[in-house]
C-alpha cells in the first residue's frame, strides 16, 4: 500500500515540474517577443513567481 502511495506522489510530483517547465518555456517565448511587461506575464502565468520571471528576463536578454 505504501509503495503505491510513493509512486502516486512521484507522478504528481512529475507532473508538477512538466507543467512548471511549461510555464517556463511559454514565459521565455513572451518575453523573446518583448509586447507584455513581466506584470502582464505574470497575470497570465501565475505559476512563476515575479522573481522567477525577473531570473528569466535576464538570462534571455543575456543569450541576445
Amino acid at each position: 500500500m505504501m509503495s503505491l502511495f510513493d509512486e502516486e506522489q512521484i507522478m504528481k510530483s512529475f507532473i508538477r515540474g512538466e507543467r512548471h517547465d511549461e510555464a517556463r518555456e511559454t514565459a521565455e517565448r513572451m518575453i523573446k517577443k518583448g509586447k507584455l511587461s513581466l506584470d502582464e506575464i505574470a497575470d497570465y502565468i501565475p505559476a512563476l513567481s515575479y522573481d522567477e520571471l525577473k531570473e528569466l528576463e535576464a538570462e534571455v536578454l543575456q543569450m541576445a
